[in-house]
């Protein structure tokens, strides 16, 4: 019953100062929201993707597919060799590809989903479900196709149609659209496009005539499917062999890790935000309590112990905690449906369906909000009870006067452990060497947290230049953000460290498109690219190169194609030239030649010293479906981006990629001498109008296009991270908001010697303004070390060139100083309107 007087005085006392509690849950309200939002888009995204997916293989004893994705598939006499045995009734072959889907000469938009073509089988010789059409029927000769209805409706197509297909091996394909079915009764897919050809005409296009993509199976009467599957699968062990249901996980499992990337990119986010929601918690209840410390020795005279008062104000904190997770979880559902629908806005092609709340996401979020709520409490608490209550009674303040050395000699160890593991990781490349960046990175973070008080000081000493043509006002701000440089410190470090994220991204950006820029410049030769669409399956069609090779003024035509081996067991994304790349690339040969026989390779300096390779040994390479090829190392050269680790003939390319997958990523064009390049660019635009998705650029263009991409990216990370600097400013309102009740009788004593209104906002927001700019400098000079240290060890992928983008720096910090001033405007507006007799009164 001991605690019963303080649980009353912790909820008066929340209750008395309303606006404080606001705040407060401010802070905690948008770290939870983020993180139960991106819970639950994900969860309602797989539980969407799940109801699609339910139905697959329906009717399907055995599926039987090769173990690695994108290989030849299942050779026609494996199938024969399953249709013999003794379990097995019938086996449906099936073939597919993927497809640009043409309407009115134009790409059909999906937004970045697949858009597949597939073999249609008629019930008596399928083993699945037949599709359920609604409207049409299924095709039955050449030169019809069946749509999703999903499909059909992005592309605004209706049963009697007539359209084109793109299939990058073959061209372009006239078809007729004989009916619309449903995928597994959801009419929702999002931008997925699946168009069903007859067979005969789906082998032509999407094979090389002697495999298929995977043969279901069905079992003979009384032969249970398990026993069948344990059947096949001990006689092709080299194939993945599964029931239905095993198909069905496989499915949800392949998508589940793809989802996963998303959620824990926004988890990211939402951890950086309850980051900076947890410095804001921490710096509130810290000034709350140096506010209140009066109060508090009032509690300890008439009895209250030590214990008393802590568990006070950490039971003031777990109820800001409870209530702000709550409402933060409300927030997180409204923030899902906001990304949702943005997401559709831009057509981005996600099916979207009801709302999934799982009870993880519930929990997740009361817990971690209550948590850091109530540790950012503890320590002031702590704080708090320790003061002797007659010091306390005569004492505005001590927080101010606290000594500062042992935490400044902490921060300034962690600096220098920091900035020794920084430069030690951006000496060398790849997963390793980031990671060490990583720990000294966040080590210079808490080097930032322990050693500002200490710092912002002399930095806002100096800052106070911005201060002086305000005269006395001027002075009096800076002096107000020096005189307590824990709050300062704790005020600024939100925003230090959204800025520093900001600064960092922003180098990646700059620097990203200075590597292509430079390797561009110095190693394309060519004066046209042929491209296609960006981040697709699909590039340019193969049929692309010779229609080019036709147009008058040109010279050389490269057609460059990927391919994807296994080394040693890890895979190995190569090239495979169509043409004498020395006529386009500028590149340098280290040992041997470039001239590749049907079984050579050429690899890159590195990977030649990595694996032991030297010009004339023989290795063994791997196709994704676990075949070897023995290869002859014919040459090495050095290291670059534009040929990656390893070149392949076109030989070994058309025997290790399916022919459904087969395409250009990228056709270089050189020009005769002397060429009209305008009037030849005209003429390559022309000829490639047919195939749709190419586009020709120059120079300019190609890097152009490339930066567009790096900037979409970009603006999803300052869009996310955005979140960060809005907590930060909410941050710095909610400081200077205590920070005028803190200095209620100071300002009121101000106002009685003759300070007028104005000026009392003046210098709120002077003060204010050198805060933020003080956490902005901080913020820029961690953003511009870490994001080098960061660059320093993505060389390996291509990061050749380091970029700071000086202009985006000088904006935020100008930015930053116009942040200080609009955070402050309602604390400075209530500290305007304090009255001086009452302020003086106050105790």
């Amino acid at each position: 019953m001991a605690g019963s007087p303080m649980r009353k005085v912790a909820l008066r006392n929340l209750a008395a100062h309303k606006v404080r509690l606001v705040l407060t849950l401010l802070s905690v309200v948008l770290g939870t929201a983020f993180i139960s939002g991106s819970f639950i888009f994900t969860d309602t995204l797989q539980s969407t993707f799940d109801g699609i997916f339910a139905n697959q293989a329906k009717g399907v004893d055995v599926r039987v597919q090769p173990k690695g994705q994108q290989s030849l598939g299942v050779p026609d006499d494996v199938v024969t060799q399953i249709s013999r045995m003794d379990g097995v009734r019938t086996v449906a072959p099936s073939v597919n590809g993927p497809v640009v889907l043409l309407k009115d000469g134009h790409a059909v938009q999906t937004g970045g989903a697949p858009a597949f073509g597939q073999s249609y089988l008629p019930p008596e010789k399928s083993v699945a479900e037949p599709e359920k059409y609604v409207d049409g029927v299924p095709p039955t000769k050449p030169g019809e196709i069946s749509i999703n209805n999903g499909g059909a409706d992005r592309a605004g197509l209706k049963v009697g149609d007539r359209t084109q297909v793109l299939v990058p091996s073959k061209g372009n394909v006239d078809v007729t659209v004989s009916g619309i079915y449903e995928i597994d009764g959801s009419s929702n897919t999002g931008g997925f496009v699946q168009l069903l050809f007859e067979d005969t005409q789906a082998r032509q296009l999407f094979t090389d005539g002697k495999h298929v993509a995977w043969v279901d199976v069905a079992a003979r009467p009384g032969v249970q499917a398990d026993d069948l599957r344990d059947e096949i699968k001990a006689a092709l062990p080299e194939y993945k062999v599964q029931n239905a249901d095993q198909v069905r996980e496989d499915f949800k499992a392949q998508l589940g890790n793809a989802l996963k990337f998303i959620n824990y990119f926004l988890l990211a986010f939402g951890s950086i935000a309850l980051l900076v929601g947890t410095f804001i918690i921490y710096n509130t209840f810290s000034m709350l309590v140096a506010q209140r410390l009066r109060e508090l020795a009032l509690l300890r005279a008439v009895g209250a112990s030590r214990q008393q008062i802590a568990r006070s104000v950490v039971g003031e904190s777990l109820i800001v905690g409870l209530i702000g997770s709550a409402l933060g979880l409300a927030a997180g559902v409204g923030l899902a449906f906001g990304l949702s629908g943005l997401l559709n806005a831009f057509k981005l092609g996600l099916p979207t369906g009801t709302m999934s709340l799982e009870t993880r996401t519930v929990v997740v979020a009361i817990v971690v909000g209550a948590v850091v709520t109530v540790l950012s409490a503890y320590a002031p608490a702590r704080r708090a009870a320790k003061v002797p209550p007659v010091e306390a009674m005569r004492s505005e303040s001590n927080s101010s006067g606290e000594s500062l050395r042992l935490r400044t000699i902490v921060g300034a160890v962690l600096a220098v452990a920091g900035v020794v593991l920084v430069v030690l990781g951006a000496r060398g490349t790849g997963g390793t060497a980031a990671s060490v960046v990583g720990i000294g990175a966040a080590a210079l973070i808490l080097a930032v947290l322990f050693a500002s008080p200490a710092l912002s000081r002399p930095v806002v000493s100096a800052l106070g230049v911005l201060t002086r043509p305000f005269g006395p006002v001027g002075r009096m701000a800076r002096n107000n953000a020096i005189r307590n440089p824990r709050r300062t410190a704790a005020t600024a470090f939100a925003l230090t460290l959204g800025l520093m994220l900001v600064s960092a991204i922003g180098m990646l950006g700059s620097s990203a498109k200075a590597s292509i820029s430079e390797l561009v410049d110095h190693g394309v030769k060519a004066d046209y690219m042929l491209a296609g669409p960006p981040g697709g399956l699909i590039g340019v069609p193969l049929a692309a190169t010779a229609t080019v090779a036709q147009v008058p003024q040109v010279k050389d035509v490269v057609a460059f194609h990927g391919v994807a081996l296994k080394v040693d067991g890890k895979q190995v994304l190569g090239t495979a030239p169509e043409g004498q790349m020395t006529k386009v690339l500028d590149y340098t040969m280290r040992e041997g030649t470039d001239q590749l026989g049907a079984d050579d390779i050429m690899v890159s300096e590195t990977f030649a010293a990595d694996h032991g390779w030297r010009v004339g040994d023989t290795v063994d390479i791997t196709s994704l479906d676990y075949r070897k090829f023995p290869v002859t190392v014919a040459g090495v050269y050095k290291d670059t981006q534009l040929l990656q680790n390893l070149v392949t003939s076109m030989s070994l390319y058309d025997r290790t990629v399916p022919v459904s997958y087969q395409s250009s990523f990228l056709v270089l064009v050189a020009a005769q001498p002397g060429a009209d390049l305008s009037a030849m660019r005209t003429d390559l635009e022309k000829a490639t109008e047919q195939y749709v998705i190419v586009q020709v650029q120059d120079r300019e263009d190609f890097k152009g296009a490339q930066g567009k991409q790096i900037d979409t990216l970009l603006a999803i990370l300052y869009g996310l991270l955005a979140l960060a600097v809005v907590i930060a400013i909410l941050g710095i309102v909610n400081t200077l908001a205590l920070s005028v009740v803190e200095r209620r009788r100071e300002i009121g004593m101000l106002r009685a010697v003759g300070m007028q209104r104005p000026q009392v906002r003046r210098s709120i927001y002077l003060e204010s303004m050198l805060i933020a700019i003080f956490g902005a400098v901080v913020g820029v000079i961690l953003g511009i070390g870490l994001g080098i240290g960061f660059l320093s060890t993505l060389k390996d992928l291509g990061i050749a060139t380091i970029a700071v983008p000086w202009s985006q720096i000088i904006l935020m910090l100008l930015a930053s100083g116009f942040v200080g001033v609009l955070a402050a405007l309602w604390p400075a507006i209530r500290a305007a309107r304090t009255p001086p007799l009452a302020a003086i009164a106050d105790l």
